[in-house]
């Protein structure tokens, strides 16, 4: 399981978080925990740090091996110091324990996890390339108990969506629309975590991808005409949502901003009405793509056919993520990019975080977006396959705009999706909403 770390140096411990692959097995909240699970007989042990008399006057009463046996429903219980002894004794016969430790690839993260290390491991046999693409697949198809977590958890994170569009006004701090989402659905919802940072972005910072971070930290005062795009998702038993409302602060939509928020609209409704097992994710994003594009043209910003705008990848100037990713323990859940799947070297096609096919009890987030980007539009303007299609005053016009995207988390259903994600999407809904 996942160590306890401290704020560099110091004494300060930063709140613990389990790692995911183990809280998928075990369900652990505490940290330094060791699992096994025995592959012949399917026998779960689970080994405890043997603490010490200062963690019951620190940190409270010190859990007993029965009661951990009890709370996490594991067959036995252990201390890490017996561990040795504990997996030797599975051996059958003269041959030795061989254990199977996971170490693998996040494809999202281009990160390795790291296997487990315990004094007597060199006494065994020990394999690092197979548990790994197994769990990971296992995790692709979610429990009907994983489902009712999230679903409860996007619950939990639309109903304080809607409570930051009731909140929002001209005049407040970015900030002030997190710490009303933070608010709600840990009083509301009991939810500690949120499952990644906050993305509370106004005005010309919706155009950044992941605004927030530390050099970004939603400290923008709102102002009347802004768009907000709000990215927030909590946390619940390790389960999170991810979930993208975009709405002007002042609760009423200009033409322009009434115009881009419907072609995404329409590309966010396209995709959700397609999907269904055997439908190639690939498809899902080119589709987006093709509807936002085409709104984009009627809106005079883009001239020509969209046919030819698909063929030199004008969509990802306007979309240059991927149009979602696999939901679960990790906000971007592992899977993506399965054993003998490459990754797509196009424009915004390299940027999706899976290439499967839809399969049946996936579950996956579905955020296609519009945005003027000075880092996409300035080369695609200056490319000649790809300014013939660009109308030039009309994309200065909106240069200023930001951005704007809708994410919705769907379960995919025997017959098609089931959308887990209840927030005002229409533009009237958003108008009701805010006044």
């Amino acid at each position: 399981g996942g160590e306890e770390q401290t704020r560099y140096c110091t004494d300060h411990s930063i709140l613990f978080r389990q790692e995911s692959y183990f809280a998928y097995l075990f369900g652990v909240r505490e940290p330094d925990f060791y699992g096994a699970i025995d592959i012949s007989t399917g026998k779960a042990f689970l080994f405890s740090p043997r603490l010490s008399e200062e963690y019951a006057i620190w940190l409270g009463k010190i859990p007993s091996l029965s009661y951990l046996k009890e709370r996490y429903e594991v067959d036995e219980t252990y201390y890490i110091d017996e561990m040795e002894s504990v997996l030797s004794s599975l051996a059958t016969g003269n041959e030795n324990v061989l254990l199977y430790l996971l170490h693998g690839l996040n494809t999202d993260s281009n990160k390795f996890s790291q296997p487990a290390i315990f004094e007597g491991l060199k006494t065994f046999k020990s394999n690092l390339d197979i548990l790994h693409p197994i769990l990971t697949e296992c995790r692709v198809i979610k429990s009907d108990l994983e489902l009712n977590l999230l679903r409860y958890v996007s619950e939990v994170s639309s109903a304080a969506h809607v409570e930051v569009m009731r909140e929002t006004r001209v005049g407040m701090k970015e900030y002030q629309l997190e710490s009303t989402f933070l608010h709600y659905t840990y009083m509301y919802g009991g939810c500690r975590h949120c499952s990644y940072t906050c993305i509370c972005a106004t005005g010309e910072n919706s155009s950044v991808l992941h605004y927030g971070h530390a050099a970004a930290p939603n400290d923008r005062t709102l102002e009347d005409g802004d768009m907000a795009l709000l990215d927030m998702g909590a946390e619940y038993h390790f389960y999170g949502a991810d979930i993208t409302c975009s709405f002007p602060v002042n609760g009423k939509f200009t033409d322009d901003q009434r115009m881009v928020y419907n072609a995404v609209l329409r590309a966010h409704k396209a995709v959700i009405s397609a999907m269904k097992p055997g439908v190639s994710w690939v498809d899902m994003h080119k589709l987006a793509e093709k509807v936002i594009l085409e709104s984009l043209k009627d809106a005079n910003i883009l001239l020509g056919t969209v046919e030819e705008m698909m063929e030199k990848r004008l969509g990802a100037v306007f979309m240059p993520h991927g149009l979602g990713h696999f939901l679960g323990l990790n906000t971007h859940d592992p899977g993506g990019y399965a054993e003998g799947l490459e990754r797509p070297k196009e424009p915004g096609l390299r940027s999706l975080r899976t290439v499967r096919v839809l399969q049946e009890g996936m579950v996956i987030t579905v955020e296609p977006g519009c945005y003027f980007i000075n880092a996409t539009l300035i080369p695609a303007m200056e490319n000649s396959d790809t300014s013939c299609f660009i109308n030039k005053e009309a994309i200065v016009k909106h240069q200023n705009f930001g951005g704007v995207r809708i994410e919705s988390d769907l379960i995919v259903t025997a017959d098609g999706c089931e959308n887990l994600t209840n927030c005002p999407r229409e533009t009237w809904e958003i108008e009701a909403v805010m006044s």
